[in-house]
């Protein structure tokens, strides 16, 4: 009954925070400022006064075009774009109610769209490993992304959060400063074949961390494996109808201040209790492409990761600017997933120049790895069906390693919108050989409301 109660609340609030967006708009006098974080404005000072009372509300567009300049599986050139919209509001419970160290938040996020990758740049058999639109995917509608509350213990030591959210939220968290998908976002997720559902999806899920020390924190987690929620339609849903498993994270972070610049290092291991088909053998232990038998049914899976990024200078004393580099690298059960490995390099230069401080400029290199059995097993199943052209429709492409490379340059137009025109290269689409380098030019805008 107390969490029905606590809906109720929530819901309450999100209810009266819309009703103050609606009639704060029309009185904002700093709506539009470049000055402003949000494009709507202060709404003559209410929106700071619902932070000082608890309530935060958050609203933000993200759009992303992608166009085939050259290249590709399909070279007619065309423009794709894909989107999202972002509302929600994060409560300060303490503020609110007293209830002293806790949060809570709602998200609902709606996608839309297309995407230039899987017909344009790869082959529709095959399709691409990465994205040249990360904001693409799960879904043509409403979802709801977060529904958790979260409470601090024993002087803020130890931090427990539970409701409903994903992974990439809190373990192997990674910001999005680039457009292509090997460079955005939680990577495990990308590659942890339909284990790890990253935003805007969100499961059941507890995480629990402990504050070790001011720069260091361990954190172990449990969240419902229910592929069901990726259904079209089960944006909302609540009920564990379709529980397959449950994927446990665990990770040690550490933030530590090299030349008095931040960096932050993570390491980390995932198991799903779910059952997982072998990529290549049947219960027996020989090829199912060839026997025709059932592939064999593992009762798990699980790989680990490691995420390391560190701002290496400063400009002319300003820690806000300066070059920083990021790595990350995944690696998989080997039995059961289709990507084995990942790997990623990317550098950052914010604030280039003097007369545009908060502008950023980017390059990435990643490389995606299809597990050797993955291939073997097209092969084999090329061979039974009998065939060899890679131009029978019937024939499965070959698919061994994608290269995807991005450079990028953010303009921070104003505090509220950066517009981030990029330049994408594919190397091996799909990781099929037959399909020629690709170069995508994109265009990212990210706003808040």
């Amino acid at each position: 009954m107390k969490k029905k109660h606590l809906n109720a609340r929530l819901i309450c609030q999100v209810s009266a925070a819309a009703a103050l967006v609606l009639a704060g708009n029309a009185m904002a006098a700093d709506a539009f400022s470049s000055d402003s974080k949000w494009m709507t404005g202060d709404w003559g000072g209410e929106r700071t006064k619902l932070i000082e009372q608890g309530i935060d509300i958050k609203a933000d567009y993200v759009g992303e075009m992608g166009y085939n300049a050259h290249g590709g599986y399909n070279d007619d050139k065309t423009g794709r774009y894909s989107d999202q919209f972002g509302l929600g509001v994060a409560l300060d419970l303490q503020k609110l109610w007293g209830w002293d160290n806790t949060q809570t938040k709602i998200q609902l996020t709606n996608r839309n769209g297309q995407n230039i990758s899987n017909d344009r740049i790869g082959d529709p058999r095959a399709g691409t490993l990465s994205s040249s639109q990360e904001v693409y995917g799960r879904g043509h509608m409403v979802r709801l992304t977060q529904l958790w509350i979260q409470h601090q213990f024993f002087d803020n030591k130890l931090d427990v959060k539970a409701g409903y959210f994903g992974e990439g939220e809190d373990f192997n968290t990674f910001p999005c400063e680039f457009q292509n998908l090997a460079f955005c976002g939680s990577q495990v997720g990308n590659w942890a074949t339909n284990i790890w559902y990253n935003w805007p999806v969100s499961q059941a899920a507890i995480r629990v961390k402990y504050n070790i020390n001011d720069e260091l924190y361990a954190q172990i987690g449990a969240y419902n494996q229910n592929p069901s929620q990726l259904e079209h339609g089960n944006g909302f849903k609540l009920s564990g109808s379709g529980t397959a498993g449950t994927v446990l994270p665990v990770e040690l972070v550490w933030s530590p201040k090299v030349n008095s610049l931040p960096g932050e290092y993570r390491v980390g291991y995932y198991k799903s209790t779910a059952d997982a088909n072998d990529v290549r053998e049947d219960a027996n232990g020989n090829d199912a492409a060839t026997t025709g038998d059932a592939y064999r049914v593992h009762n798990s899976k699980h790989g680990y990761w490691f995420v390391a990024q560190q701002q290496l200078t400063s400009h002319n004393g300003d820690a806000s600017r300066g070059l920083n580099i990021a790595a990350n690298a995944t690696f998989h059960d080997k039995d059961t997933n289709f990507i084995d490995n990942y790997q990623s390099l990317m550098f950052v230069y914010k604030g280039p120049f003097d007369a545009r401080p908060k502008d950023d400029v980017g390059i990435g290199f990643a490389r995606i790895h299809v597990n050797d059995d993955v291939k073997k097993n097209a092969e084999l199943l090329n061979a039974s069906n009998g065939v060899s052209d890679y131009d029978n429709p019937v024939f499965s492409p070959i698919r061994e390693t994608e290269y995807n490379y991005e450079i990028n340059y953010g303009f921070h137009v104003t505090n509220w919108l950066t517009v981030r025109p990029n330049l994408q290269y594919i190397t091996h689409p799909g990781g099929v050989d037959e399909v020629d380098n690709a170069l995508v030019a994109g265009l990212k805008i990210q706003s808040v409301f």
